[in-house]
């Protein structure tokens, strides 16, 4: 006898139309999206127009200040870049005002990046009496303007005797309320509970914990925090021009110098412009290599 053969199976249907298999429904989803020619165009739109300010910052430095007058302008640059950069050191103290801006700058970094993951890492995940109260006042710092602080800051500093010293632009500036609550808003969604609690279990201290668990998955934020504070210091010309004189300059003091007489030279102003942005460009490029590398050593698998 002829074994019959088996009546072929249908796949199964779902609404009139056959089901996916499993796999085909991982591909699909696995699948990588791609951008078309549009996204692209507005990307390049996008990079251009933001890279343009820098690159006519370029030209402008390179050029002289007739050629600037001209209209159209011109957009290649040209011969006088280092003719402007000599003009800006004899003009300005340039090289001093560098180095104080750097260890301003370096300073409230680090000290605001500490300070303020230590705080954020204790409103985040610390019990203790008034916490909700306490985050309230330091969110609420916020909204109150620098400028009003600035006469009774200078009171204090001038009693100290810290006029035209570096240190009356550094102590005022090491913690900020910002920083404060980016961190504890960073700390509240990417550190779990679970890590303190193991941790207390094998005898770990507060401190031991903050630098052994919390530092690493707190790299990303601290990056990101340390990026904008360093910019946000090195750009900061209102209170250093009150605590400090020509003597003790920081970059933006010493900018300020530039380009005197009847008719302001611009290209030795953009010149000195360059010579103050390429550190802050620098410390960009470093620090957003660590947010990758932290993002990819902080992560928690779940």
């Amino acid at each position: 006898m002829t074994a019959l053969a088996a009546p072929p199976t249908e796949p199964p249907t779902t609404g009139g139309r056959p089901a996916r298999s499993p796999h085909r429904r991982r591909n699909r989803a696995g699948r990588t999206m791609q951008g078309g020619r549009l996204a692209y165009a507005m990307l390049i739109l996008a990079v251009l127009i933001s890279a343009f300010p820098f690159y006519w910052t370029i030209v402008a430095a390179s050029r002289s200040n007739a050629d600037l007058a001209k209209v159209p302008p011109t957009l290649l640059p040209g011969p006088n870049l280092f003719r402007n950069f000599e003009a800006v050191v004899e003009e300005a103290d340039i090289g001093k005002a560098l180095l104080n801006s750097l260890i301003v700058s370096g300073s409230i970094t680090v000290g605001t990046v500490l300070c303020c993951t230590l705080a954020g890492f204790a409103f985040a995940k610390l019990r203790f009496r008034g916490r909700g109260a306490l985050l309230a006042v330091t969110v609420g710092t916020m909204m109150i303007p620098p400028q009003l602080g600035v006469i009774p800051l200078f009171m204090l500093i001038a009693e100290l005797q810290w006029v035209n010293q570096l240190q009356a632009v550094i102590l005022p500036g090491l913690v900020s309320a910002f920083g404060v609550f980016f961190m504890r808003q960073y700390l509240v969604q990417s550190l779990p509970d679970e890590l303190i609690e193991a941790a207390r279990v094998d005898g770990a201290s507060t401190a031991r914990i903050f630098w052994s668990i919390v530092v690493p998955i707190a790299r990303p934020g601290m990056a990101v925090l340390g990026m904008l504070t360093f910019m946000a210091a090195w750009n900061d010309f209102f209170w250093p021009i009150v605590a400090l004189s020509s003597q003790e300059p920081t970059v933006q003091v010493a900018l300020r110098q530039l380009g005197g007489g009847y008719v302001h030279d611009q290209s030795v102003i953009m010149a000195g412009t360059l010579l103050g942005t390429l550190p802050v460009l620098l410390v960009f490029g470093l620090l957003g290599r660590q947010i990758v590398g932290g993002i990819m050593q902080g992560a928690v698998k779940g």
